[in-house]
């Protein structure tokens, strides 16, 4: 899988994760367990949206939508 997402937190790449399922994009999330640990390590850049390299082009079309407020 593809890293396609760099989210502020945990909350933000599912809710891109879960526009890219409504988009019949399989994804995976990861950054899950990492939030734990934000009282000793930077509070951003741990929450990751990833793709099959098939869908790479096709999510990111989605994400730059999501980005730039057209969807």
């Amino acid at each position: 899988m593809q890293l396609v997402f760099r989210a502020n937190n945990i909350l933000e790449a599912h809710i891109v994760a879960g526009l890219l399922k409504s988009h019949e994009i399989e994804c995976h999330v990861g950054g899950h367990f990492l939030q734990g640990a934000v009282g000793d390590l930077p509070a951003t850049d741990f929450a990751h949206v990833f793709v099959e390299r098939d869908n790479i082009e096709a999510a990111q079309a989605i994400i730059d939508g999501y980005e730039n407020n057209l969807l």
